[in-house]
């Protein structure tokens, strides 16, 4: 089994679409009802509540989901908080170093679905911030 790609449903894709190009840098490709995402692991898509609907049976809901997070790998998480901060409004968890030996932030899109950008620590830096 292939996961090809996760879809994020909206009522606003083109304004959806322009704020995932914004925080990734990915132009992506499509229709105005349907825009995809190419990423070097895989690929994530946002498509139209209207169409999901046609297509789906009602089966989701934009704006509605608070149990999926976007991962995004990043080189250095503090650099894409400072880029980010005019562009995302609500932080939900500043750059913070994780146990596991992740840096990440997390926040939300227009649409409340909840972004985790991420960065792996060298075990140096683990260590110096697990002293600290």
């Amino acid at each position: 089994m292939k996961l090809a790609h996760a879809r994020i449903v909206t009522k606003d894709v083109p304004g959806l679409a322009r704020f995932y190009e914004a925080i990734t840098g990915i132009t992506p490709t499509g229709v105005e009802d349907y825009q995809e995402f190419q990423t070097p692991g895989g690929a994530f898509a946002i498509s139209s509540q209207e169409k999901t609907d046609l297509h789906g049976a009602g089966a989701a809901t934009s704006g509605a989901n608070r149990s999926m997070i976007l991962d995004f790998e990043v080189v250095h998480v503090d650099m894409e908080r400072a880029r980010l901060s005019s562009i995302v409004k609500e932080f939900v968890l500043e750059p913070t170093d994780q146990p596991w030996g992740n840096r990440s932030m997390m926040f939300r899109d227009p649409d409340g679905n909840l972004i985790n950008f991420f960065a792996r620590i060298t075990s140096n830096e683990l260590a110096a911030s697990q002293r600290e």
